[in-house]
């Protein structure tokens, strides 16, 4: 396992899809995944340490699991199989060890929030890669990170269809 770190969040420039793009420690290899407008949202949140009145489903997530004395260990995105990429939590209690099996958007959404490391499998990081090598397209440029920050900052919560 390669220990990752969040590099940052963008919009994909052809399917204007959030995009979170995770980096190993020595700047050498990339790791993007696309995400959903509101897993994007929840990490930005934690990342930025933006105060939110109410605890949102990641934040009750966390809470629930320190009240049960339980705590997220780690995040492990482990396989990309058919288009979709998977993680599994490490969570400890009692000495013990589960392993739950997570969207990599939610378990870093928790990962950043419960300040455990992510990793990422060298397995999948070569086909990345090697994907990447084949196509020869540019995943991040700067203006679509900018286009990304521009509407995390006019985004308005109070105007969500549900309240948080």
């Amino acid at each position: 396992m390669v220990k990752m770190k969040i590099f940052g969040l963008a919009l994909d420039e052809q399917s204007q899809v959030p995009l979170l793009i995770l980096k190993d420690l020595e700047d050498t290899q990339v790791l993007p995944i696309w995400i959903g407008a509101m897993e994007a949202m929840a990490i930005s949140i934690s990342l930025n340490k933006v105060s939110i009145s109410r605890p949102l489903t990641h934040d009750l997530m966390l809470q629930t699991l320190a009240t049960l004395g339980a705590a997220v260990e780690r995040v492990e995105i482990v396989d990309l199989r058919e288009g979709t990429y998977y993680a599994e939590i490490h969570l400890v209690h009692a000495d013990r060890t589960y392993l739950v099996d997570s969207r990599p958007s939610d378990a870093i959404a928790l990962a950043v929030r419960a300040e455990a490391p992510v990793y990422a499998a060298q397995s999948l990081l070569d086909r990345v890669a090697k994907q990447f090598d084949q196509e020869h397209e540019v995943v991040l440029k700067d203006e679509e990170s900018e286009r990304w920050t521009e509407f995390l900052e006019k985004y308005n919560i109070d105007q969500t269809k549900y309240k948080m």
